[in-house]
């Protein structure tokens, strides 16, 4: 609606409500003004028809509407005419009736006002789809558009636009519906219209926005930028190397270019305070800096029952005198008579500040943390940027080892760049010793995965850097270890048979073999390395037991020919079981202990070289650790298959899981001493249940009342409140069961270690499947490290997979 138009009928108004005298005067000058008006609109008219072929189209639509108000302006004149010649007659019609007359004209009025905002919505309905037509064509060539038989140009823009910003429709249409500031009479519109406008300005800038090319004032669109994070992090999923799916090196070679900085040393030793001491024989003793660092090791270990143990503190106490000067040799003589308490105590309170440290302290401390990661974590190998798991070379301390292990409480001794051995490319950059010394030895072995080798002093065993778990040479190392354990399944029966025929060979050799072969077949023991004469722990396997290791029983416990074994494991662990085992191997047992002492080996015929080039012969890749895992991995599938239930919810399935795997475990002959903790985790979990019972209790009684509420009432809210009831006590009783079921968990447990199976005898693949076919989130199966190392079981394995 056009201003000129408002005023007129503001006017009118205004006539109606004058007096007869002034009346006929106002309707006379009110004539001429709008005959003088509609002069001017006519000129008006001429000139936009002249310019139409330099107009928007949308021009062209503001000026048919404007034809289509001026003609409704006409009728009205007309009308006036034909009022005014009525003379005074008219006059006093209007004195009598003015009221009546001029609530008709202003519902005439408010009629031509809706007619007038219908038209606007029309012309910018029409007039946004132009727009969005030339956005299109913008992105092209330029096509010429025709509107009543007239060619258009493209619109040319009268104001240059700022850089990174887009040109908005909506702002240009702002001075066509912008109302007049004499326009008194429409106070109310300009609301209508601006709340319009916005609601159209929004939905046209969205589908700018859709068509807006890339890169231009992103800033403005959030909404954008976020997916646009979304799908770069998805992105970044995607382009996780799937090496799995690529070709392999030839055999032997692990790499073809590799590159690192080196291990992160520990940092030196910082002497105590002046105001810590230590003691010997009540007396304070000042030490030199190498022996108070030893002495350090030990009064951090206060606590612990290690420093009670008779073989600990001889060890230790006999490694930290080859530390002291002539001096402190001569003066500390006895263990017996050193207190280390003040230091100890020390200790507890640098303890105590570092968990009470703030959290710009923490902050600070992991930043230094993640800078280190980032420069020494991470190596190239092949193109690809790889984890290194183990940068940081292990500080000085005091071996502990595991079980009574002869060699706890010695000194480990602090690792210098001269022990250190670097293997890197040759076209790569090798990293720099740190200053004032240098590498022991650079190598350029691309036949082996570590990146760095030194020798530590308690056994003389080589400690490795290598590559995380999840890398490539990781994986395929694993991949290739259950692969060849499947392998295994195909001619296990053979090889069974074969070992069941020697136990009646004439030949000794091959009786012992076969005999130790059924135990680490069916029992899964380890094959038991050969060792170097000394200090060594003295653990055993299956070609190395002695006599005095096995007892054999002909019957025991209602069962015949029954084997007990008794042996200290890997790291010291005991091995304790008794199985009863088949008549021949029986027979086999007491012919190979005949005539010998309880020290006396068992199997004398018999080691692990002679046992695995056997195994080479039967089937290319057979050790006696791949019969390991194949028992691991078939049990574990076994095991799934009789113990899940498909209707059990998650909890009750996982439970499943981890029975099967502690069959593994127990098979392996994984053991753990009971956490320290346990007795007071499993109390405070019975307190959570005792609680969950009582809250059901409750939930119950609450539903047996809401029951008898909905049998009285019958109404839709009592209905309600009854499912909502149901709904409770079922919640109630499945989260009891998952408390439950986690205490029996835990019981079961507690003297098995589930997570050495796990990650190094099962095939990962018969885990993802297992998931997959029940529904199982592969999270309550493995953590994200073991998804990490995983990754190529994850994406390979489907529920179908059978080991």
């Amino acid at each position: 609606m056009s201003g000129d138009q408002v005023q007129n009928d503001s006017q009118i108004e205004a006539d109606f409500r004058a007096n007869d005298s002034h009346k006929h005067k106002k309707d006379k000058e009110h004539k001429e003004h709008r005959h003088k008006e509609h002069k001017k609109d006519k000129d008006r008219e001429k000139t936009k028809h002249n310019n139409s072929e330099h107009r928007d189209p949308s021009e062209k639509k503001h000026k048919e509407k404007h034809k289509d108000v001026e003609k409704h302006k006409d009728g009205e004149k007309h009308k006036d005419g034909e009022k005014h010649k009525d003379g005074e007659k008219h006059r006093e019609e209007k004195h009598k009736d003015g009221e009546k007359h001029g609530e008709k004209h202003r519902e005439e009025k408010h009629h031509r006002e809706k007619d007038g905002e219908k038209h606007k919505d029309k012309h910018k309905d029409k007039d946004r789809e132009k727009r969005k037509e030339k956005i299109k064509s913008s992105s092209g060539n330029v096509k010429i558009k025709k509107e009543n038989g007239f060619t258009s140009p493209p619109r040319i823009k009268d104001e240059p636009v700022a850089e990174g910003y887009t040109f908005s429709p909506a702002a240009n249409e702002k001075p066509i519906k912008r109302p007049r500031d004499d326009d008194d009479d429409m106070d109310y519109k300009p609301k209508k219209i601006k709340t319009e406008d916005v609601k159209k300005a929004k939905k046209r800038k969205q589908e700018e926005v859709d068509v807006k090319p890339k890169g231009k004032n992103k800033s403005k669109i959030p909404e954008k930028a976020a997916d646009g994070k979304k799908r770069k992090v998805k992105k970044e999923e995607e382009e996780k190397w799937k090496w799995w799916e690529e070709e392999r090196h030839a055999d032997g070679i692990k790499w073809k270019f590799l590159e690192h900085k080196g291990p992160v040393f520990a940092p030196p030793y910082e002497p105590l305070p002046e105001n810590v001491k230590f003691y010997y024989d009540c007396k304070p003793v000042k030490l030199s800096p190498k022996t108070e660092e030893v002495a350090t090791f030990f009064a951090k270990m206060l606590d612990h029952e290690y420093t009670t143990k008779e073989i600990f503190r001889k060890n230790f106490f006999k490694d930290w005198k080859k530390e002291m000067t002539s001096e402190e040799k001569s003066l500390i003589t006895s263990l017996s008579k050193c207190d280390f308490n003040e230091m100890g105590q020390y200790f507890k309170v640098q303890s105590e500040i570092r968990k009470n440290m703030t959290k710009e302290e923490k902050q600070k401390i992991k930043a230094e943390n993640e800078k280190t990661l980032q420069e020494y974590g991470f190596c190239i190998m092949d193109s690809h940027k790889e984890r290194i798991a183990n940068f940081r070379i292990e500080p000085p301390g005091l071996f502990r080892g595991r079980g009574d292990h002869p060699k706890m409480g010695k000194l480990k001794k602090r690792i210098m760049p001269e022990d250190i051995i670097i293997n890197c490319s040759k076209n790569s950059k090798i990293p720099p010793a740190p200053p004032g010394h240098k590498w022991k030895e650079v190598r350029y072995d691309n036949k082996v995965t570590w990146l760095v080798s030194w020798t530590e002093n308690i056994q003389g065993s080589i400690k490795y850097i290598m590559l995380n778990p999840s890398s490539r040479i990781k994986g395929e190392k694993d991949w290739q270890k259950y692969e060849i354990a499947r392998r295994l399944k195909s001619c296990v029966d053979k090889i069974r048979n074969t070992y069941r025929e020697d136990w009646k060979s004439k030949e000794m050799k091959a009786r012992q073999r076969s005999v130790a072969l059924y135990f680490i077949d069916k029992l899964a023991l380890r094959a038991g390395n050969e060792k170097e004469e000394g200090e060594t722990a003295d653990t055993v396997g299956c070609c190395s037991l002695r006599v005095e290791h096995i007892k054999l029983y002909p019957e025991l416990d209602g069962q015949e020919f029954v084997v007990e074994f008794d042996f200290p494991g890997k790291d010291s662990i005991r091995y304790y079981n008794k199985v009863p085992v088949e008549k021949r191997v029986f027979k086999n047992l007491q012919l190979f202990m005949e005539n010998k002492q309880p020290e006396d080996d068992l199997f004398d015929r018999l080691n692990t070289s002679i046992l695995n080039k056997h195994l080479q012969d039967l089937m290319e890749g057979l050790t006696a650790k791949v019969f390991r895992t194949y028992n691991a991995s078939f049990t574990l599938q076994q095991q799934l298959k009789e113990l899940t239930n498909a209707d059990d919810n998650v909890p009750a399935k996982i439970l499943s899981y981890n029975r099967a795997n502690r069959a593994v475990a127990i098979l392996c002959n994984h053991q753990r001493a009971a956490p320290k903790t346990f007795e007071k985790s499993m109390q405070n979990l019975q307190t959570k249940i005792d609680a969950k019972k009582d809250q059901l209790l409750d939930a119950r009684r609450e539903l047996k009342s809401a029951k008898a509420d909905a049998k009285v009432r019958r109404d839709e809210r009592t209905r309600k409140m009854l499912e909502s009831k149901k709904k409770a006590v079922q919640r109630v009783e499945e989260q009891l069961m998952k408390l439950e079921v986690q205490a029996t968990d835990r019981e079961e447990n507690k003297q098995i270690a589930l997570g050495t199976s796990k990650l190094n005898y099962l095939d990962p693949r018969i885990s993802v499947a297992w998931c997959k076919k029940y529904g199982i989130p592969i999270e309550k199966i493995y953590n994200k490290t073991q998804r990490e190392k995983f990754a190529w079981a994850l994406d390979m394995a489907e529920e179908d997979f059978v080991f």
